[in-house]
């Protein structure tokens, strides 16, 4: 665990960022730099002794970063701009561009940990496990712009960190998921499910990925910042386990007797099955099985349909989807 650290988070409201960020605020000085979209958030990490200040990534200001200090030990990068509008040029620049910048104000750091994505990998089979020094191409037809924005950033990465001599960690991250945020993407099935609208699944076999539960995601996060090196250390960043989408959201069907409705579809939501060897060689195990994760993020989000459920022990963080 770390303590009495300088540490500087960006997309703190994220499902990713957040839980990281308050679970590190107890023992150590958090910044978070955000926009703050949501009413209240920015109150919320306040008063878990969360500093924070106003940055917006697609700021093409040189000064956007001259209110933020530029000491920190650790660096948790999450911020992003997906390309929901499908601007590829304004994605790939505004994510390189503030990710450059952000490396250079913060080049004393001991370690900058990049939250990048598995969604760049070129599409093997439905269930290949991907490895890190598998091919990328960066397509994905339910969010083109998105897996490019992320190879690019990669490369800024990767240039700065040697440039810089920033000891660096690229994470590609798999789906998260847990009782905060909005969830996670099970928890987007889900949702599906209680508007009885169809889920697109594959004609053929199931999509599969590799969960990682919150828990598990913040107790990586101290390994994968000694990790880091010059050049960058690559890695997956996914759970132990894999895990077909069909067999997930038959899952929480079973939990809360909510019917799936699986429509195949020859255009479906890829997702990736990470090989976890050298995440595991990194951070050791995880702790908490795929399907204990279901049951908790279920039970936090919608206690009503999960018997014997807790909101007062389970409750969830309101967090938009489109933080991540």
């Amino acid at each position: 665990m770390l303590k009495g650290k300088k540490i500087l988070v960006t997309g703190g409201t994220g499902q990713v960022a957040r839980p990281v960020a308050e679970a590190l605020a107890e023992h150590n000085d958090v910044w978070c730099l955000g926009r703050f979209g949501t009413p209240g958030i920015e109150r919320e990490l306040n008063r878990t002794s969360i500093t924070t200040r106003r940055w917006d990534l697609e700021d093409p200001s040189p000064d956007a970063l001259a209110a933020v200090p530029d000491d920190f030990t650790h660096v948790l990068h999450s911020a992003v701009r997906r390309g929901n509008d499908g601007d590829f040029n304004a994605t790939i620049e505004a994510n390189a561009v503030a990710t450059g910048r952000l490396m250079a104000h913060c080049a004393s750091a001991d370690a900058f940990l990049y939250v990048s994505t598995g969604a760049l990998y070129a599409r093997q089979s439905l269930d290949h496990l991907y490895q890190e020094d598998d091919p990328i191409d960066g397509v994905a037809d339910w969010l083109p712009a998105y897996p490019v924005g992320k190879i690019a950033t990669e490369g800024a990465v990767r240039a700065l960190s040697q440039v810089l001599g920033l000891p660096t960690t690229i994470a590609r991250l798999n789906i998260a998921y847990g009782p905060g945020g909005y969830g996670g993407v099970p928890m987007l099935y889900f949702r599906r499910m209680l508007a009885k609208e169809p889920i697109p699944v594959p004609l053929q076999g199931q999509n599969w990925f590799s969960p990682l539960y919150t828990d598990d995601l913040v107790a990586q996060v101290p390994a994968l910042w000694d990790a880091a090196s010059t050049p960058a250390t690559l890695v997956n960043w996914g759970g132990d386990e894999s895990v077909g989408i069909t067999d997930c959201v038959r899952h929480m069907s079973e939990l809360t007797g909510v019917p799936a409705l699986l429509a195949p579809s020859e255009v479906t939501r890829e997702t990736y099955r990470f090989d976890p060897a050298r995440r595991r060689a990194l951070t050791g195990p995880c702790t908490v099985s795929w399907q204990d994760g279901i049951r908790r993020t279920l039970a936090a989000h919608f206690p009503e349909h999960v018997p014997g459920a807790d909101p007062a022990v389970t409750g969830a963080t309101p967090t938009s989807p489109a933080h991540r």
